[in-house]
C-alpha cells in the first residue's frame, strides 16, 4: 500500500517532546508518584487544622454550609474545601480523598514551573528544577499535600498568571482579552485564598502592565477588573457584611500584634534565614536545621541580589527590542522581587524569631522563585561545561556547579530522612483511628476534648461523634465551629476524650476525685476516654 504524501506530512508534523522534556516528564511523574504514596498512607500525619478544612468540605458536599473562610477565621479562604467537596460527596470523608485535589494542584505547579522555566531560562535547566521540586522533605510535602489552606492553590495560580503575561508579550495568545480576564480571575481567587501571595500578585501585575500595557486600555482592562472582582467576590462580600473589627484586615492586624514585644532584628534574621529558608527549601527536618544546611539561608539573599543584577543587565541589553525579548528578564525580576518582599515581610514578623520551626511554612511560596534564584549558578556551571576561558570564569563555573550539586544532595538527604523516619507519624495516625473506633464502640456521641483532638476525631468518625474544645483548665477553648459546642452542651451526659496525663486530663481527674476510676471508659493510643455519671461540666 502506498502512503500518500499528505499522510506522510501529517506524521512529520506530529510534535515529539525533546530530551529535556522527556527527562522532566519522568522526574515529574516520580515526584507525583512519591506524593501519591504519601497521600494514600496519610503522611504527613493529619491534625485538627486540616480536619477543619475536611469538615467544611463535608458541609459543602451536604449543602449545609458554604463557608468563605475557614471556620473560626476571617482571612484564609476555603478553596481546598470546595475542591474536595465533590469527591467527599461521592466517596465519603477520608484523608486521602481530602488530599487528592491538593496533589493535583502540586502536579499543576510542577508542570507550570517547567513551562515557565523553559520559556525564560533553558530546557535542561527547567528539567533540573523539576527534579529538585520532585524531591521533598516533611516540611515541603506537608505544604504541598495537606489541606491547610492557601499555599497549594496560589502557587500554580501565580505561575499561570506569569505565563499569561509571557504569552501576551510574545504574541502566542490569540484571545488576548480572555487571557487578561483570566489573569484578573486568578489574582482575585489567590487573594481570597491566601494573603501571603500578595507580593507575587503585585509583581505579576506590574509585569502585565510592562509587557501588555496598551492592551489594558478599554475592554481588556474592564475584563481584568471584572475577573478580579469575580475571583475575590467571596472575600469582598464577606468583608462588607463583617461586624466592625472582624473584617480580614482587622483580624490580620490583630494577629500581627498578638505576639507582644518585637524580638531584636538579629533573632528575626536568624530565624528567617538560618531556619526558615532551609526548612522551606527542604534541606532540614521539621525538628530543626543543623549548622551545615543553614548555609543556603545565608547564601539566599546573595543569590537574590546577584540574580537581580544579572536580570537588570539582561534587560538593559534588550532596550528597544520587542516585548517578546524583554519579557524574559522582566519575569526574572518579578520572581526575584516577589521572593525578596516575601522574605522581608517574614523577617519583620516576630514569628520568625519566636517560632521559626512552626512558621517556616509561610515561606513555602519561595518555591515560585527557585528558577530565578538558581539561574546564575546554572549559567556559571554551563560556561564551565562549554570550556569557558579565563580563570574567573572557570572558578565561577566550579563554584556554581558545586553549589547546585550541594543543594541537590541536601534536598535528597532531606527527602530520604523524611521517608525513613515516618514511624512516629504512622503511629500517631494509627492511634487517632483507634481512638475514633473506641469512642464509637463505647456508644459516645458527644464528647469534650482538647483542640488537637476534637476536629480530627469528628472527621475520623464522619461526624458520628461531635467534640467540643476545652483548654488545659477545662474551660471552653478554641471552638472553630460553634454548632459543635452547642450540640455537646445540650447532651444529657457528655464524655471526655483527653490526652493521657495532659494538663486537662490531670485537672479532670483531680475534680472527679474518687470517681475518676469508675468514670474512665477506656485508655487507647495515649488517650483516656471518660464518661462521668452524672453529667459533669466544671466551668458552669
Amino acid at each position: 500500500m502506498v502512503v500518500s504524501t499528505s499522510v506522510r506530512h501529517r506524521w512529520r508534523w506530529r510534535p515529539r517532546p525533546d530530551t529535556p522534556a522527556l527527562v522532566a516528564l519522568l522526574l515529574g511523574l516520580g515526584g507525583v508518584g512519591y506524593r501519591l504514596v504519601l497521600v494514600l498512607a496519610t503522611l504527613p500525619a493529619s491534625n485538627s487544622d486540616e480536619a477543619t478544612f475536611g469538615l467544611a468540605a463535608m458541609h459543602i458536599a451536604a449543602g449545609r454550609e458554604h463557608p468563605v473562610f475557614l471556620y473560626g477565621q476571617r482571612y484564609m479562604g476555603t478553596v481546598e474545601s470546595y475542591l474536595a467537596a465533590p469527591l467527599i460527596a461521592v466517596a465519603g470523608p477520608s484523608w486521602p480523598v481530602l488530599r487528592l485535589p491538593v496533589l493535583a494542584l502540586y502536579a499543576a505547579f510542577l508542570w507550570l514551573t517547567y513551562r515557565l522555566t523553559r520559556r525564560i531560562c533553558s530546557p535542561w535547566f527547567a528539567a533540573f528544577v523539576v527534579g529538585l521540586l520532585a524531591l521533598g522533605s516533611e516540611r515541603v510535602v506537608r505544604d504541598q499535600l495537606t489541606a491547610v489552606g492557601g499555599r497549594p492553590e496560589v502557587k500554580p495560580a501565580v505561575l499561570l498568571m506569569l505565563l499569561v503575561a509571557v504569552g501576551l508579550a510574545d504574541r502566542r495568545i490569540r484571545r488576548r482579552w480572555l487571557a487578561i480576564g483570566l489573569f484578573g480571575l486568578l489574582a482575585g481567587l489567590s487573594i481570597w485564598s491566601d494573603w501571603l501571595i500578595v507580593p507575587y500578585l503585585a509583581v505579576a501585575g506590574l509585569l502585565l502592565v510592562a509587557v501588555a500595557g496598551r492592551d489594558l486600555v478599554g475592554w481588556a482592562g474592564m475584563l481584568l477588573l471584572a475577573g478580579f472582582l469575580l475571583g475575590a467576590a467571596p472575600l469582598l462580600w464577606d468583608n462588607l457584611l463583617a461586624p466592625p473589627g472582624e473584617d480580614s484586615l482587622s483580624v490580620l492586624r490583630q494577629l500581627g500584634g498578638a505576639a507582644g514585644a518585637t524580638p531584636p532584628a538579629s533573632a528575626r534574621l536568624s530565624g528567617g534565614l538560618l531556619t526558615g529558608v532551609p526548612l522551606a527549601t527542604g534541606l532540614c527536618p521539621v525538628t530543626g536545621c543543623a549548622r551545615v544546611p543553614s548555609w543556603f539561608g545565608l547564601l539566599y539573599p546573595l543569590l537574590l541580589v546577584g540574580a537581580a543584577g544579572l536580570a537588570v543587565v539582561a534587560y538593559r541589553r534588550t532596550a528597544g527590542r520587542p516585548a517578546a525579548v524583554r519579557v524574559g528578564p522582566l519575569t526574572h525580576l518579578a520572581l526575584l522581587v516577589g521572593a525578596g518582599l516575601t522574605l522581608l515581610a517574614y523577617v519583620r514578623s516576630p514569628l520568625a524569631a519566636t517560632g521559626p520551626l512552626d512558621n517556616a511554612r509561610y515561606l513555602s511560596v519561595l518555591q515560585l522563585s527557585l528558577p530565578a534564584v538558581l539561574w546564575p549558578l546554572w549559567l556559571a556551571a554551563a560556561r564551565l561545561h562549554r570550556g569557558a576561558a579565563g580563570v574567573a570564569a572557570r572558578v565561577g563555573g566550579v563554584l556554581g556547579a558545586g553549589l547546585l550539586a550541594a543543594l541537590t544532595a541536601a534536598v535528597l538527604v532531606g527527602t530520604v530522612g523524611f521517608v525513613t523516619g515516618t514511624g512516629a507519624a504512622r503511629t500517631d495516625e494509627r492511634r487517632a483511628r483507634e481512638l475514633a473506633d473506641a469512642v464509637r464502640r463505647h456508644g459516645l456521641r458527644e464528647v469534650y476534648g482538647e483542640y488537637w483532638t476534637c476536629n480530627r476525631l469528628i472527621f475520623n468518625t464522619g461526624e458520628a461523634v461531635t467534640c467540643a474544645v476545652l483548654d488545659g483548665q477545662l474551660a471552653p477553648g478554641q471552638n472553630r465551629y460553634p454548632p459543635y459546642w452547642t450540640r455537646v452542651a445540650g447532651a444529657a451526659r457528655p464524655g471526655y476524650v483527653l490526652t493521657a496525663d495532659s494538663p486537662a486530663d490531670r485537672r479532670l481527674r483531680a475534680l472527679l476525685g474518687d470517681r475518676a476510676a469508675t468514670a474512665t471508659v477506656v485508655e487507647v493510643g495515649g488517650y483516656r476516654v471518660y464518661h462521668p455519671e452524672p453529667a459533669f461540666r466544671p466551668w458552669r
